[in-house]
């Protein structure tokens, strides 16, 4: 019988940036952190939050690119990556934000910058209001607003159905083991094409059906009707990035939520989807550069 949850002795064992990452205990989750600031953890903060389904990994290259401006932190977010669910607590957005922002409390960081990638943008957002941070705040490929039209009924209940029926995730997690399948679904579901590296940790994620209960735990829980209410109350600086070749989210509803927010500036990269950090790294790392030197200027 295979694990249900990613072990750090195996999955681990070559993970990217391993020798940033520490496990923090916090707000009733036991948090897989990474960390790197070079030789100088004075610098300014820049806190990076992952999407649904992905983890660290996904910072591999864009993290080493800020480190040497920042002290950059990562986490896996709760049920995702190393940092096991706490099955007495819901996954929503607001409980996700206060339960990271407790876990900077621990680490004694107040961010300087936030970046979030797709959900991970939400959680950025939404931790920005919840603690009145006036700080520069990225969102890159962000899904900030609610499902359009129909989907915005059919997707959520899914979710849900999925989420109380056990036996998805370890299907799902099944499927993933064919020879190419993982690799297969992230380039549908993202429209990106990413590096070995990449590919393999989404494939040794996906084939561990904890992960991907987690993924959808989440999911089930997600909803953005009060975030996008909220877009107008934000003064922060903040950028919105979108790969041109996004399947996941349309350019459409990212300047939507974009012309919301008060002090948003908008960039596309045109040869990239939804995983754009990842394809493009130096890009994205010089338009973070760009952007903050602006502001200060």
């Amino acid at each position: 019988m295979s694990r249900r949850y990613p072990d750090w002795n195996v999955e681990g064992a070559h993970w990217p940036n391993r020798e940033a990452s520490r496990f923090v205990t916090a707000d009733g989750y036991d948090w897989h952190v990474q960390e790197m600031s070079g030789e100088n953890a004075d610098k300014p903060v820049c806190v990076m939050i992952h999407g649904t389904g992905a983890a660290t990994h996904s910072w591999r290259d864009l993290m080493p690119a800020l480190a040497g401006q920042y002290r950059v932190i990562a986490m896996d977010l709760p049920g995702h990556g190393f940092t096991r669910p706490n099955h007495a607590r819901r996954v929503t957005l607001p409980a996700m934000s206060r339960s990271i922002g407790i876990l900077l409390d621990d680490l004694g960081a107040v961010p300087d910058l936030l970046v979030g990638h797709s959900a991970g943008a939400a959680i950025a957002l939404q931790l920005a209001l919840e603690r009145q941070w006036s700080r520069p705040c990225v969102g890159l490929n962000p899904a900030l607003l609610p499902f359009p039209g129909i989907a915005a009924k059919i997707f959520p209940t899914l979710a849900k159905i999925l989420f109380t029926n056990p036996f998805v995730s370890q299907i799902f997690a099944r499927r993933a083991r064919y020879p190419g399948e993982a690799e297969r679904f992230l380039k549908k579901a993202t429209g990106s094409r990413i590096d070995g590296v990449g590919r393999e940790a989404y494939r040794l994620l996906l084939t561990r059906s904890g992960h991907c209960d987690g993924a959808i735990r989440m999911m089930a829980s997600w909803q953005l009707d009060e975030l996008e209410a909220r877009l107008g109350e934000i003064s922060s600086p903040v950028m919105l990035v979108h790969g041109r070749k996004d399947s996941a989210i349309p350019r459409s509803a990212v300047q939507k939520a974009g012309a919301l927010i008060a002090n948003c500036r908008y960039e596309e990269i045109a040869d990239a989807g939804h995983l754009a950090h990842e394809e493009q790294p130096e890009q994205i790392a010089a338009l973070i550069t760009g952007f903050v030197k602006s502001i200060r200027e």
